[in-house]
């Protein structure tokens, strides 16, 4: 089968470039793992995601924003970052112009949803799913990718968007800095008695990391704790009394006593960075070209933001008359994206490294960095780096 991109990867990067490639006439094979009924409607993973004003509106443009119920966006008005014991509170607002808000939350699975929902219709666009990928050639006109099923599929240009274990970039030969933090992420969803009030709480305490995320009920917030991998599983499999109990103390009852509404997700936490971002006749978007740690809850938008740059280059190749598997196409991708997300990705690092290291000198240092952070320079800064993504 002939057709001009080639998509590894089902997942939001993936299905958010191939709907940015809709006016560009390009024939596209979207090649997922998962069955189509799964990617039409995703199960609930618990996750609940921060967008930013700039990713709601690419949404809004991919036309994906048009299949989220508004009743089920949480407004986030502020975010709150504590250090241990320490009664100061870094706090950071929305900015000018706003409307209020510093940004959004939507559970993962109806972005997910939304998306794939987005690209029903979209003519140039033929959904393999069920199917992975076996062999992977690639030559100076293109690439040749066999499935599963032993189809042989061809296009002049590969994306991959497998994760950030990506089995495709191993078959492209692209390195990748793995980081395993040997810590899990436990999330879930809680009932509260406190109103959140549309504040998201994010607290290093001595040995965790724990978040409130506010959802769309005000007595309602998604519990997010990050401990060493054996505790979380020993705390994942505990009953829900015990479960409420340990969250609540946790957590300081700064909300009050917690009621978990669903059995808990957990993720085990890693890193990711790719040495490129593109090859010959190939690029990485999402998570496998950058798998970022979620404690600035930046990841969904910073692959948005890489599956519209390559989106916008690819089509303006297209509509040129170009070769969209270009070096020059593929090159620009790559140092755009790579100055957008490098230094998101550092400072993301230096904060987990910082204020998860437990030893004396770190957790004296914490209280005066938090303070020197809440300058008005230094905030400033730190908004106009969120903002761009």
């Amino acid at each position: 089968m002939d057709c001009d991109v080639i998509v590894i990867g089902g997942g939001p990067a993936g299905l958010a470039f191939a709907r940015g490639l809709a006016s560009s006439s390009l024939a596209i094979v979207l090649v997922e793992r998962q069955s189509l009924a799964a990617l039409a409607e995703p199960a609930d993973d618990g996750r609940e995601i921060a967008l930013t004003h700039r990713s709601a509106d690419r949404l809004k443009r991919l036309g994906a924003w048009d299949h989220i119920d508004p009743t089920q966006v949480a407004p986030l008005s502020a975010a709150r970052v504590l250090n241990g014991a320490s009664p100061f509170a870094l706090a950071f607002g929305p900015a000018e112009g706003c409307g209020g808000r510093l940004g959004q939350l939507v559970s993962n699975w109806r972005l997910r949803r939304a998306l794939f929902a987005a690209t029903e219709g979209q003519t140039s666009l033929n959904i393999r799913a069920g199917a992975g990928v076996t062999g992977l050639r690639r030559s100076d006109s293109g690439v040749e990718v066999e499935l599963t099923d032993r189809t042989r599929l061809r296009a002049r240009l590969l994306v991959a968007a497998d994760s950030r274990f990506s089995e495709t970039r191993a078959r492209l030969g692209i390195a990748a800095d793995i980081c395993r933090l040997g810590k899990s992420m436990l999330v879930v969803p809680v009932e509260h008695q406190r109103p959140h009030d549309g504040v998201a709480l994010e607290w290093f305490g001595h040995g965790q990391t724990i978040a409130c995320l506010p959802l769309a009920d005000p007595l309602r917030s998604s519990v997010v704790l990050t401990l060493p991998e054996d505790a979380i599983a020993r705390l994942a499999m505990a009953e829900p009394a015990l479960l409420a109990e340990e969250l609540s103390r946790r957590s300081a009852a700064r909300l009050g006593p917690l009621r978990p509404l669903s059995r808990p997700f957990v993720y085990p936490l890693a890193t990711v960075w790719s040495r490129h971002f593109a090859a010959p006749r190939a690029a990485l978007i999402g998570d496998a070209a950058v798998g970022m740690h979620p404690v600035t809850a930046h990841g969904f938008n910073l692959g948005l933001l890489g599956a519209a740059t390559l989106a916008t280059r690819v089509t303006a190749a297209a509509r040129s008359n170009g070769d969209i598997g270009a070096a020059t196409v593929l090159r620009g991708y790559e140092t755009t994206h790579r100055l957008a997300a490098a230094p998101l990705f550092a400072a993301t690092g230096a904060i987990v490294r910082l204020f998860t290291d437990d030893r004396p000198a770190a957790r004296l240092a914490r209280p005066a960095l938090l303070r020197a952070a809440s300058l008005a320079p230094v905030r400033a800064g730190v908004s106009r780096l969120l903002a761009r993504h």
